[in-house]
């Protein structure tokens, strides 16, 4: 901490032990943790002059060594089912997609956890358009930041976010050390105070990172499947050659035996004559056999370029009715957004060369396979 007090600290990613040991650095008490954390994300006070339980003297070296310093729009787009998407430019001029969703009871707010996407999935056009960067947690929350202060301006306050998914751009596995703080911020009751399940991680299959959240988490998870067979997988998700489904399907038990009051969600974007056939139906029933989950059928959103077709309704029906005869719950997920390209898959980055993309992959991979 003694490296990042010495330059201007975002306090906005801190979470509360994190803001514990900056204040304590300044010599003051833990509970100005709390002060902040209150503040910040339920107040959505960023000026240090208006944090009027604050002595003066603080609030002056405050705005020495720390801002508060969210993500700004660079555009907002509003569907005709009530989604709205936001392109928020990060440091450097990077720039991310943030969704929020609204339904009735619920408004469910999908964030990105990367610039871009390093994984190269075939059928998600956030994939294809390459990666450049991790965001880091103080990037991470203030997506739910800004989103949370855009919304009371937008509804007067009717509103809210009452769920997080990490289905954004970037694989949030690849980038634990700054997503953790963000979900202790979630978490918080002083923060913004969500029941841990409703917050989700989606992973297109990190083997390491589903070992590490298999410990403790409280979160809930989500496997992006979308094949019961190597050979089919390979070709939509080019991860599962480093970890093919046998050495996934093993971490998702080690992930549900740590808590027997879990469950996994496998989603499974459902491909025209590729991945939608009655063979592929009894294969999932097969790979899925007698674990606890939920499997989540998904709308294949086109995008331009792809060679994908999505499955018509008729089909993807049968296929949902295919796999509930095991006993598996089996939904079929509503498109949201798709008229501005903010449903799922529809995410844009920003370009790294493929050869860029596979060194960085290759590192991160390898990182998580040494904290594992």
């Amino acid at each position: 901490m003694s490296e990042t007090i010495s330059q201007v600290t975002n306090l906005l990613g801190l979470d509360r032990h994190q803001l514990e040991a900056f204040f304590a650095e300044l010599g003051e008490k833990p509970f100005r943790a709390r002060q902040l954390l209150q503040w910040i994300h339920q107040r959505g006070v960023v000026d240090f002059a208006q944090m009027t339980d604050l002595s003066a003297a603080l609030r002056n070296r405050l705005a020495d060594v720390a801002v508060v310093e969210a993500p700004r729009s660079i555009k907002e787009s509003c569907s005709k089912d009530g989604t709205i998407k936001w392109l928020l430019t990060e440091r450097g001029g990077s720039a991310v997609e943030t969704v929020f969703i609204p339904e009735t009871g619920r408004g469910t707010l999908c964030i990105s956890s990367q610039v871009g996407c390093m994984l190269n999935c075939t059928f998600c056009s956030t994939a294809t358009q390459g990666f450049k960067r991790n965001l880091s947690s103080d990037e991470i929350i203030g997506q739910v930041w800004f989103a949370s202060q855009r919304l009371a301006e937008l509804t007067a306050g009717e509103a809210r976010i009452t769920n997080v998914v990490f289905m954004g751009m970037g694989e949030p596995l690849l980038n634990l050390g700054a997503v953790q703080p963000a979900l202790s911020i979630l978490r918080d009751d002083l923060a913004y105070g969500l029941a841990a399940r409703k917050v989700t991680i989606s992973t297109a299959g990190v083997v390491p990172g589903i070992d590490q959240l298999a410990i403790g988490t409280e979160f809930a998870l989500a496997v992006s499947l979308h094949a019961p067979t190597d050979d089919l997988r390979e070709r939509l998700v080019p991860l599962n050659r480093k970890y093919p489904l046998s050495d996934l399907m093993a971490a998702c038990k080690r992930y549900l035996a740590h808590d027997e009051r879990r469950s996994i969600t496998f989603e499974y974007t459902m491909i025209n004559g590729l991945n939608d056939q009655p063979a592929q139906a009894r294969g999932l029933r097969q790979l899925l056999d007698g674990m606890p989950c939920k499997v989540n059928l998904i709308p294949f959103n086109p995008f331009p370029g792809t060679p994908f077709e999505p499955s018509d309704d008729a089909t993807m029906y049968e296929f949902q009715m295919a796999v509930r005869r095991a006993g598996i719950v089996t939904t079929i997920r509503k498109t949201r957004g798709d008229d501005i390209a903010a449903a799922c898959g529809q995410l844009v980055g920003e370009l790294l060369s493929p050869s860029e993309r596979r060194r960085i992959v290759q590192a991160q991979l390898a990182a998580q396979a040494l904290g594992a």
